[in-house]
């Protein structure tokens, strides 16, 4: 008779122990309990592991084997993005982050962690000038989860059931509005003009009605081009009484207007250019604020840290305990949202990347990052077969390249581009294959003029 394999770190792999939980639930196998996952999607047979305990030395050598098949952005030059940027992150942000205080502070008591809330509390206020709003709260664990919380403030404070989203919003944002909307509320595409790739505010006036409770814009796009018509389309939501939520890249508020100035209700966003190292797609770290008002600072189901004085004149006390009845903490299954582990580590980080550069830093940094995009435009554009930009809108860090005029598609010219040490942009074929075949192409201030030279000599010998 075979023995049952019980895993000697997992106790419940016992067969007592197994059976016990099964039974509690209600359930004859363990494979009942992965029904909803997909058939494809599910691992079939063993992982590669030793089946008996090795050695820490053994241990290490082959971890360092596995990661040694990575290729980073080290190595590579590379011109992707589509969520995860590359950036510069100064020394002094890793420092920081690393600090025992910082880095091992998991879930200190309000004793034990004065310095990591005051430094959230410096966070928050540095956001909410950034951004023009009035609340900030403690990062979300990502920028898609942000829009998923703000698309429930939105519904919540409205009463409305339908959201409306641009034709060309992020695939990923999407797909987390959807498993945070169903099956709650309606998700509705208002179409974009096939030129600039705007807003079609013709189509918004035809589907806002007081049915919706908000109107989300992605400003840059998720393609790349700057939205100008924010303060209108605030305009047209608010009429009917809905909000507008804007999920914007805070690196371009060093040039853009802020949200808060043209009229957002919730501001959001993905943080990860301010300090973030790339690492295995993140890190990551959710933006998300609001209007000084009552009915959207009740709502809010994340943490934030407040600021009192204590029984020492002059002396300031700093706490997460701000509205404590919206949490998950007190209300545990009645909760609006599951705030769970905060993003806090990165909120520290892009604290301390906002207080290095300043107003003044952010813009210089958002003037360069325009210069070269629109430079890359320019050269990429003088090649034989390629059409760039797509849109002729202004764009800010990321651009589409169609390559309908050669006789490659976005794959085949991707591998090519990775043969020469390159990583070409994001392939839009699946998620955009009305844009024929596209990549999406980003560009930010660490690319040099020769590396962007470089890319431009290799895809014409290429094509």
């Amino acid at each position: 008779m075979k023995r049952p394999f019980v895993h000697r770190f997992i106790p419940n792999s016992a067969p007592g122990v197994r059976e016990e939980m099964l039974k509690v639930t209600g359930y004859n196998t363990v494979d009942e309990i992965y029904e909803e996952i997909p058939e494809a999607l599910r691992f079939k047979g063993e992982l590669k592991l030793p089946k008996e305990p090795v050695s820490e030395m053994e241990v290490d050598r082959r971890i360092k084997h596995t990661l040694s098949k990575n290729r980073t952005t080290q190595e590579l030059l590379s011109f992707l993005g589509a969520g995860c940027w590359l950036h510069y992150v100064p020394a002094l942000c890793i420092e920081i982050t690393s600090r025992s205080e910082f880095l091992t502070a998991y879930a200190g008591g309000d004793m034990a962690d004065h310095g990591r809330y005051q430094a959230m509390f410096e966070y928050q206020s540095m956001m909410g000038d950034l951004l023009a709003m009035d609340v900030v709260s403690a990062p979300v664990y990502d920028g898609t989860t942000a829009v998923g919380d703000a698309v429930h403030i939105a519904s919540r404070a409205t009463g409305g059931r339908e959201i409306l989203i641009p034709g060309t919003i992020s695939p990923n944002t999407l797909a987390t509005i959807k498993n945070y909307s169903d099956p709650w509320l309606e998700l509705r595409k208002v179409d974009y003009d096939p030129k600039t790739g705007l807003m079609d505010l013709e189509d918004l006036k035809r589907k806002l009605s007081s049915k919706v409770a908000s109107v989300i814009i992605e400003n840059p796009g998720y393609l790349g081009f700057i939205e100008e018509q924010c303060e209108e389309i605030a305009h047209l939501a608010h009429e009917v009484g809905a909000l507008l939520i804007a999920s914007v890249n805070p690196v371009s508020l060093g040039l853009l207007a802020a949200p808060g100035e043209y009229g957002a209700d919730i501001a959001c966003g993905e943080g990860q250019p301010l300090g973030m190292t790339q690492s295995c797609g993140g890190a990551t770290m959710g933006i998300l604020a609001v209007n000084d008002s009552d009915r959207f600072l009740e709502l809010m189901p994340s943490f934030m840290v407040g600021i009192s004085n204590t029984s020492v004149p002059g002396e300031l006390a700093f706490s997460w305990h701000t509205l404590w009845e919206r949490m998950l903490y007190s209300t545990r299954d009645h909760a609006r949202s599951f705030t769970g582990t905060s993003s806090w580590l990165w909120g520290i980080s892009a604290a301390v990347y906002m207080a290095l550069l300043g107003f003044e830093g952010i813009k210089q940094l958002g003037k360069t990052n325009m210069q070269k995009t629109h430079y890359a435009i320019d050269i990429l554009s003088r090649i034989p077969g390629l059409k760039t930009p797509l849109f002729s809108s202004t764009h800010f860090n990321e651009f589409v390249i169609n390559f309908d005029g050669t006789d490659k598609n976005v794959a085949a010219i991707n591998k090519a581009l990775f043969e020469e040490g390159i990583l070409g942009g994001k392939d839009l074929t699946l998620d955009f294959p009305n844009l024929g075949q596209s990549a999406l192409y980003c560009v930010t201030e660490v690319h040099q003029k020769e590396d962007i030279d470089r890319l431009a000599d290799v895809l014409r010998k290429i094509i």
